[in-house]
Order: structure tokens, then sequence, then C-alpha cells
């Protein structure tokens, strides 16, 4: 079949430079460790409380559920195929000469917590008679070959941080893997993300809005931090996927800069209204543990933009948050249409403010 060649020669030329370029760009090592040295590397302070490998801060806490943990202590003591760790030397800088894990901490940790006794062995499919053992249960003989198992490990050498953010979220781009907020954690940095951050970590915050333990590992509360901005700010402009409409804003905040005075503060008084006039906060109801996401950015947006028009505002009766209507705009399987979107932000800004709830398109939902 002949085909048109869509591409000059020159191109053809100028695309294989660039690959070969890059291909020297990142440089590597293969190596391979027993397991009792990859866990004291992970453990032993070489300097003050630094370790060896180390876990960057972008990167998500010990995520692995007990039954996760087990299944890879069986499949190294099974002599499976266990996939290469990535590491990078670090080559300036007061972490110079470290090994910064790209890829495998929840491995490495896993390691560390069953050699270290605090892990039970739970849920195993093939070796289920060591069910309930921690590692100091097993007989003296497999401690010792535990131990000597060995595990390769890549080594990137030469490679700057945005690098090894980038290859973070290459390695981790499934879906399954990572919650979008980790992944824009290790991949999108930035003035803005560090200043979400922070905002992430205010106790109020946390109070007026429980979360799950497990959400709480997976960057939920900066998730709701940047939802609560980009929605602020844009969400008559929400025509896209969540992910991307979210991950733009970010880009823009962190390359484009913002006000950072404003947006503590606006951030923070809509904190200081919730706590005032709303009876159980961001919560359905006084039994309620973990706030949903939509009802978080309902109330919160809605705050902040009946704040932004009437900063002495002073609401009356709050019946509505119990109103058919409010259940309706903000149920676990409400979509993120647009007009969704805009719906449950207007009722409560028009809620708080007193007047007619302007529905989008014009049209008030039929609950």
């Amino acid at each position: 079949m002949n085909l048109i060649d869509a591409f000059s020669a020159e191109q053809k030329d100028e695309a294989e430079a660039q690959i070969s370029l890059r291909q020297k760009e990142t440089d590597f090592d293969i190596r391979e460790y027993p397991v009792e040295v990859i866990v004291k590397k992970f453990t032993d302070k070489i300097e003050g409380d630094k370790a060896e490998i180390f876990v960057p801060d972008y990167q998500r806490e010990l995520v692995w559920s007990e039954a996760q943990q087990s299944r890879f202590i069986e499949s190294i003591l099974l002599n499976l195929p266990i996939p290469y760790l990535y590491v990078a030397d670090i080559t300036s800088g007061e972490d110079a000469g470290r090994l910064e894990i790209v890829d495998g901490s929840q491995r490495i940790r896993t390691l560390v917590r069953f050699m270290g006794n605090e892990l039970k062995l739970d849920r195993l499919e093939i070796l289920d008679k060591l069910i309930g053992f921690r590692f100091k249960d097993l007989p003296l003989p497999r401690q010792l070959r535990f131990g000597r198992k060995t595990l390769r490990m890549i080594e990137l050498i030469e490679v700057d941080e945005e690098a090894r953010r980038q290859l973070f979220d290459r390695l981790n781009s499934g879906g399954s893997k990572l919650e979008d907020m980790e992944k824009r954690m290790g991949s999108r940095d930035g003035q803005f993300l560090t200043f979400i951050r922070g905002l992430s970590d205010v106790q109020e915050f946390k109070d007026l809005c429980p979360i799950s333990d497990a959400r709480v590992k997976r960057r939920e509360y900066p998730e709701l931090v940047l939802r609560f901005f980009a929605y602020r700010d844009q969400y008559e402009n929400f025509d896209r996927r969540v992910d991307e409409f979210l991950d733009n804003y970010l880009d823009d905040k962190n390359q484009n800069g913002f006000d950072n005075a404003a947006f503590e503060s606006s951030f923070m008084g809509m904190l200081s209204f919730v706590r005032q006039h709303f009876p159980y906060h961001f919560r359905k109801n006084a039994n309620n543990s973990s706030v949903p996401r939509i009802r978080f950015e309902a109330i919160a947006v809605g705050v902040a933009l009946a704040l932004a028009e009437n900063p002495n505002i002073q609401p009356g009766n709050m019946d509505w948050l119990e109103s058919e209507m409010f259940r309706y705009l903000t149920r676990s399987d409400a979509s993120n249409s647009r007009p969704r979107v805009i719906n449950r932000i207007h009722f409560v800004r028009d809620s708080l403010l007193g007047r007619e709830v302007e529905w989008a398109n014009g049209v008030e939902p039929t609950v």
C-alpha cells in the first residue's frame, strides 16, 4: 500500500536528532540491593534526621491497605518478579548524594513496616498459613533469607527536579494508582500549589469539614481547597472535564500569580461564616463524619460569592439546608455538568442573600 509521506526528510532528521538528544540527557545505573539493605538505607540516619533514601514532600503517604501490603510481601516470599524501584541521585543542595524515591515508596515503606514487625500479614491468597504472622514470627532461617532477597533499582543520574516530577507523573498516569491531586503535587509544583497546601493544613478547616482518614491520605484537603478557588473564580466558564478544569486553573495561578492576601482572606472568611451560621458546618447532620465533595463545593463557593456581594450579610432562616431541592442538588450522584455546578452554587448564594435563585439557563430543576 502506497501512503503519502506527510513529513519531509529534513523533518524526520530533526525528529531523530531530538530523540537522540533527549535519550542522552537521561543517564542511569541499574543496581540490585538486598531487602535488608534497602530498609536500612531508608531508616538509618546518616545526618541529623535524614536517611540516604527518602520520599520527597510531593509524594503521598503510605496508602496501601494491609491487604495490599501483605500481597506484596507474599510476592517476595514466592520469588515473583517485582517491578523496578526508581530513585534519583540528588546532585546539589542540602540533599546532595541522597536518593529520592521517584517510584516505589509504597513498596519500600511496606518492607520497613514488615521488618519492623508493624505489619501483620492478612488475606494472603497462596501462603494462607502465614496469615496473622509478623516478621518476628517467621522461623529465623526464613527471616535471614527474606532479608537477603534482592530488588532491582534504577538510579537516575543528573536528573533535575522537574524531570523527576515528570517521570513520577508518567509512572503514575494509569489513573487507578493516584488521585488527581496526588499527581498534581508530583508534577505541577509552584507558588499556588504551595499556598493551597498551606490552607489545607488549617485546623479550623479540618474541624469544620471532616473527611475519612483514607481521603486525608489521598490529599483530599488540598483537592477541596483547589476546587474552592477554581469554582469561585470560574464556575460559570466550566465546560470541560473537572480534572482538566482544575489543572488549567492551577497552571494559570502557578504561572501568572495571584493575590495571596486576598485569596487567604476569602477562604478564611468563608470558614468563619460557615462556623457561625451553619448548624453542622459542612456536614449533613450531627452524625455525619465525612463531608462529600459536592456538598463542600456548594456551601463553600456559595458562601464566598454571597460574602463578595454583601460582606455584612446576616442570614435569616436556614431551613433551606434541609430542603428537598438542596438534597437533590448535592446528592452524591449529582453530575458535574455546567448547569448542575451553577445551580448548586447559586442555590446557596441566593438563599443566603434572601432572593430568588438564578437558575442555569433560567430553568428550575425538577426534583
